[in-house]
């Protein structure tokens, strides 16, 4: 039996909120994990359907195509086009003449891959092009007078099909030195055998359909990147290019071109020019450096955001020019109902982020905090209060830094490790503040002088640090409590502190090396590097080295589990201690590889466990048997938690997916 969305969005706000369902044993198994944010990340391009202005396509960064059915208000995930999350898709076609036919354009970041996709059924199913397999696809259009004729720019050149997307032929010439890197493509409205392509040094024009090609960089500086050209739908003679070296407008179909004046000469690249169907002297230029607007052709621009809005494609609605869209780097998609003057985020249902950190309110399990990486000023750390279904993002005071590790102190306070350092959220300011200065630990021995009693009174006494007037710089990719105290790791060492708000003292007698992970149950605390493990269980008072399990090349995750265990992953497997390090062994039907994350959960007295790109199962190991459950998530996890009686997992790059609903598990006996 299978569940509506809509009920299954009811049950887990319940569970979430109440965690009134007591846990399933063995664990409960999702049959298919569901996406619920936090949204936004990288947009790319939209598509529209020519006949149902509502009905609008957005491609992703990350191979994922969506759909709205409300313009743009919310959206939808349709598919995974390729089935693979490196593709960007950056161009998409709606045939006119049969609406559910859509192609998508991809290609790959620092590669020569991609292809051309097709799908017959509004996106939900998709098919590679077998004749432009693995081309790099960077520009594709429709002719606006004969939709069955579709011109593709590629790393290699131009290519055009006459029978919408199912045949393909190169028109530039093979192995041309010129013609190549086609970055943009336009054809004129009314002849679809004039077509302009704008390379990655200059543009090209053909008017015979690609029997002949002309040089048209009159007026345009030597050697510009080409990003974007448009032809005036009533005025094929007035055309705008858009260039490394700033946008340009011919009216005289390429012959000469006049750079624009009045938008700023700066870094700035402008990555999309796109005229407003209802009013064609209004053209908007998404830039790196924000949205410009003129709506004089081109004399005069204003800006209509903040300069550090990344613009990668405009869409304006052909019935109302109030009404636009735009996609962007980070902050996903920005919608305006006002002509461009003011936008806000538009992005329910859209999610393509990088979440690399989480921790849990102890006390309120619903009360979570998951921390992401490469989105600047939108993202941060993101709060849920209902379990992972709804995100409210609080960055503040972290200036853009990307996320890398969170745990909560046992005075309530969140804490983020960061590219740069250590901060602590103050919930009444709703403001995250850079942690205190590196401590120096007064000296044990003379603070524990006297009797045995004494002496284990001054080590186990909260430590009071002196003053160094140095901060923690450097990447802190993990921090975990122990007992009351803090231990945060990274490239600058070691350090704990009795608070998050309070001084981080360097923890001493470790091994030498990077420590990149920190894990703790109890009294024990181990530390991770790629090559090496420390181990101590006397809550970091002393230290000693443990021996990397025979067959592990590099640590990848570790955790230690409530009956004494030690777990360590990494690309050969996990392996598991019960002797604090002096041999190691594979838990039995435990088949996972590359492992990323390793995690106890104490409630449930359980570990979980995930692997990399290689999988999309995810595994429970119950302690202290040691029996297996496993799941098919559907989804690359970065890790796996608990929340309740429930179960969330960090994908790659979409965000976090919820168990759905509870269902008989599939478990295997130890």
């Amino acid at each position: 039996m299978t569940l509506s969305l809509i009920s299954i969005r009811s049950y887990l706000r319940v569970a979430a909120l109440s965690f009134a369902v007591s846990l399933l044993t063995p664990w409960a198994v999702a049959l298919k994990w569901f996406p619920f944010g936090p949204d936004g990340g990288d947009a790319r391009a939209f598509a529209v359907d020519p006949h149902d202005h509502e009905h609008l396509y957005l491609g992703t960064l990350n191979g994922w195509i969506y759909d709205s059915h409300n313009g743009g208000q919310s959206w939808k995930r349709l598919a995974r086009v390729g089935n693979r999350d490196d593709l960007a898709l950056d161009n998409i076609i709606v045939d006119r003449d049969d609406t559910k036919h859509v192609l998508v354009g991809a290609w790959v970041l620092g590669k020569t891959d991609g292809g051309l996709f097709e799908s017959r059924d509004a996106g939900l199913t998709w098919t590679s092009n077998a004749e432009m397999k693995g081309e790099s696809i960077r520009s594709l259009a429709a002719a606006p007078s004969d939709p069955k004729v579709v011109i593709a720019g590629t790393l290699q050149g131009v290519f055009r099909s006459t029978d919408t997307g199912v045949h393909w032929s190169i028109i530039s010439p093979a192995g041309s030195k010129e013609i190549h890197e086609v970055e943009s493509i336009a054809i004129d409205p009314a002849n679809p055998q004039t077509i302009y392509a704008g390379t990655w040094h200059l543009p090209w024009k053909t008017t015979d359909g690609g029997a002949t090609w002309n040089n048209i960089k009159q007026g345009i500086i030597d050697d510009s990147d080409v990003f974007s050209i448009i032809v005036d739908p009533k005025q094929p003679k007035v055309v705008y290019a858009s260039a490394c070296s700033g946008i340009y407008k011919s009216e005289d179909g390429g012959g000469k071109f006049t750079k624009v004046q009045g938008i700023p000469s700066t870094a700035r690249r402008t990555r999309v020019l796109m005229q407003d169907p209802g009013h064609l002297d209004t053209v908007y230029a998404g830039t790196t450096e924000g949205l410009f607007r003129t709506d004089d052709a081109g004399s005069y621009w204003t800006r209509s955001t903040s300069d550090d809005v990344i613009v990668n494609d405009v869409f304006v609605d052909p019935t109302d020019s109030k009404r636009m869209l735009l996609a962007t780097d980070r902050g996903g998609v920005l919608a305006s109902h006002d002509g461009g003057v003011s936008f806000s985020s538009s992005n329910t249902g859209f999610s393509a982020r990088q979440v690399t950190a989480f921790t849990a309110d102890p006390h309120t399990p619903s009360n979570l905090y998951v921390g992401v990486v490469n989105d600047k000023q939108w993202g941060g750390v993101f709060f849920s209060t209902d379990g992972g279904l709804s995100w409210a993002q609080h960055a503040q005071g972290l200036e853009g830094r990307g996320v890398f590790s969170l745990a909560e102190s046992a005075k309530g306070t969140v804490v983020a490790g960061t590219e740069r350092g250590i901060y602590w959220y103050d919930r009444g300011q709703q403001l995250w503040m850079r942690a205190g200065e590196i401590g120096a630990a007064p000296s044990v021995r003379a603070a524990g002088k006297g009797s045995a009693a004494a002496r284990r009174k001054a080590v186990d006494a909260p430590v009071k640090p002196l003053k160094t007037g140095k901060e923690i710089e450097g990447s802190v990719t993990g921090i975990v409590p122990v007992g009351e105290r803090l231990f945060a790791v990274g490239p600058d060492g070691v350090f704990a502190a009795n608070g998050a708000e309070e001084r981080w003292v360097p923890v001493e007698g470790t091994g030498k090396g990077v420590w990149s992970m920190v894990a703790s149950e109890g009294a024990t605390v181990l530390l991770g590097g790629l090559n090496n493990l420390d181990v101590s269980m006397d809550s970091g008072k002393t230290w000693r080295s443990a021996a990397l399990p025979s067959g592990l090349t590099q640590v990848g995750a570790i955790a230690v589990d409530g009956v004494g265990g030690l777990w360590v992953g990494g690309r050969e497997g996990v392996f598991r201690s019960s002797d604090g390090g002096a041999s190691w062994a594979t838990p039995r039907n435990l088949y996972l590889k590359d492992v990323n994350s390793i995690f106890f959960d104490e409630r449930n007295q359980c570990v979980l466990l995930t692997g990399n790109q290689s999988t999309t199962m995810a595994f429970s190991v119950r302690v202290p048997d040691l029996a297996v459950t496993y799941w098919d998530t559907g989804w690359n996890l970065r890790f796996l938690r608990p929340v309740g009686s429930y179960l969330i997992g960090a994908t790659m790059y979409d965000g976090i997916v919820v168990q759905p609903r509870m269902v008989k598990s599939e478990s295997v006996g130890h």
